[in-house]
């Protein structure tokens, strides 16, 4: 049956009619039972340890609108909490981290082994999607990429520039490196144990990739993301793994084949039409529509969709946005986005 699931198979290389299609953040502030069930959980961090509720809110957008996959409700932050950092959530500004600014703070993170008595509850929604989904929907876990949690446990929050992290990265490169080592270590262990719980495929969100510049952008961008897969699929022989460099530019072109991944994901700073030129030669792409396109709707949002779809239309992809999508979007929207992808 997991054979026939069409996100696995464009994955694994297959060019379909119609491309599958999923959103990031897909579970989310648009939707207004999303917001009745985090009023439930009482706070942010509280749904994503509640199994029950973090399930609910991941399987309500299969439900509305019957995505092809669906992604774990669960947020790239709570890895380095699993480590040891204190984690807390600002009304209306975002998270906020304990800082690690020198190898004291970084010597008191735990090892990578001990996250999982903190994790157990994401690990637990996993089951219950995995045995709550529909047949043909693909379970989709997912982790944030080494240098983009860095950057909000070296800042406590997250920033414009990552001015923080390049900062430390260029006066204290030892202290920078052994960060990196740990989550990188601290993100298998996390993707593994989610695929042992039944997701079927995984994503690593590389956010702040494109500030990554020369030769950062390979020690810091592929490198790990090179080992992660690696030692994903060693574990896991036959994971498919999706790649999120955003806005990483013509870094883009080779990075399934310096990683190893299944999939990259696109952001909308490139064009589908130099995407399906430049990287899609080398395998599946995932993306790449404006994320504002779900605020504003009306024709540019069903034109834009179909030049994607076009674009693609050669080779493995799976539709997407270029970014997650946003609390102030029309739920409608993403109905008609979906519509127009599977020929509305």
């Amino acid at each position: 049956m997991a054979g026939r699931k069409t996100i696995l198979r464009a994955l694994a290389g297959e060019t379909l009619d119609t491309p599958p299609i999923w959103m990031m953040r897909q579970a989310g502030r648009y939707l207004p039972e999303y917001k009745a069930t985090r009023a439930e959980a009482g706070d942010f961090l509280s749904l994503c340890y509640n199994s029950d509720l973090a399930t609910e809110v991941t399987l309500q957008p299969i439900r509305r609108y019957g995505f092809d996959g669906a992604i774990l409700f669960a947020d790239i932050l709570l890895v380095p909490q699993a480590l040891g950092a204190d984690l807390w959530f600002v009304t209306g500004e975002g998270p906020r981290l304990s800082t690690i600014t020198d190898r004291a703070g970084v010597d008191r993170l735990k090892p990578a082994a001990e996250i999982h008595e903190t994790l157990n509850p994401v690990y637990q929604t996993v089951r219950n999607l995995s045995g709550a989904l529909p047949a043909d929907t693909t379970l989709i876990g997912f982790a944030g990429a080494p240098w983009t949690v860095a950057t909000y446990m070296i800042a406590g929050r997250g920033t414009p520039d990552q001015g923080p992290a390049h900062a430390l990265k260029a006066e204290n490169k030892e202290v920078f490196d052994i960060l990196m080592e740990r989550l990188t270590e601290a993100t298998i262990e996390y993707l593994s144990a989610q695929i042992s719980a039944g997701a079927e495929c995984v994503k690593l969100f590389d956010s702040w990739a494109g500030s990554l510049k020369g030769e950062d952008f390979d020690t810091y961008a592929i490198a790990p993301a090179r080992r992660i897969i690696a030692a994903l699929k060693a574990r896991h022989p036959g994971i498919p793994v999706i790649a999120f460099p955003r806005e990483a530019g013509d870094k883009y072109i080779g990075f399934h084949e310096k990683t190893g991944a299944d999939c990259v994901a696109l952001d909308d700073s490139v064009s589908p039409e130099w995407g399906a030129g430049n990287v899609q030669v080398a395998g599946c792409v995932q993306g790449n529509l404006a994320s504002s396109h779900m605020v504003t709707g009306g024709q540019a949002l069903v034109d834009e969709t179909r030049r994607i779809v076009d674009a693609f239309s050669g080779g493995p992809h799976v539709f997407n946005l270029g970014h997650g999508i946003t609390p102030d979007a029309d739920p409608e929207n993403v109905q008609r986005m979906i519509d127009t992808v599977r020929g509305g």
